[in-house]
């Protein structure tokens, strides 16, 4: 009987002591995983990697040269072969000017060449593809005229709308014109001058 009131208080306090051990060691090892964690979160720890080499340089684009053509071919006519005496030689360059140097603007001339309207009325055709299709159009011409009063070359400044055959029509109506030459102090002289066409359909 006695050994039983020894042996109770015994085992409840082996039980107490065991359980109290189970409880810090849980929570020494909870503690110990959240101080891990957050040194975790703070500090980040650099790895020994290995860099990539870079990239080799890059080699300049050889342009391909074509290949010379082995075939030869045979003509009748024989080659056209001119004999030069020795010193006789002479280099001939173009010139560098500008070609619209040659020619003076709108501005710097007091009368404008003169055309015959009706030759060109009658030289204008109006393009097929836009009068099928119902569309007017207008053309500025910047014309190029030499001291003959003839037009020697024709850019078209502006085309509306594009696409429509209207800026060929209008060259081809102009190209070959020959009118009276621009005037500036009295002189005749060369001169680009802008013309505008119109296309309507009656």
């Amino acid at each position: 009987m006695l050994n039983e009131k020894l042996l109770r208080p015994a085992v409840f306090i082996f039980a107490a002591v065991l359980h109290i051990l189970v409880l810090l060691f849980l929570a020494f090892n909870v503690n110990q995983l959240a101080q891990e964690e957050s040194e975790n979160a703070r500090i980040m720890k650099l790895v020994d990697l290995d860099e990539a080499p870079p990239p080799p340089p890059e080699e300049e684009e050889i342009p391909q040269v074509e290949a010379i053509a082995e075939t030869m071919i045979e003509t009748d006519t024989p080659p056209v072969q001119q004999v030069v005496a020795a010193g006789t030689l002479t280099v001939v360059t173009t010139p560098t000017h500008n070609f619209e140097d040659d020619y003076l603007p709108m501005h710097k001339i007091s009368v404008r060449p003169e055309f015959d309207q009706n030759a060109i009325a009658s030289d204008l055709v109006y393009p097929p593809i836009a009068l099928r299709a119902g569309i007017e159009g207008r053309v500025i011409l910047e014309l190029f005229v030499d001291l003959t009063g003839t037009i020697q070359r024709i850019r078209i400044m502006l085309e509306e709308p594009e696409g429509r055959g209207f800026g060929e029509a209008a060259v081809k109506a102009f190209t070959g014109k020959k009118g009276t030459p621009a005037m500036a102090n009295n002189e005749p002289v060369s001169a680009r001058i802008r013309w505008p066409v119109t296309f309507k359909i009656k």
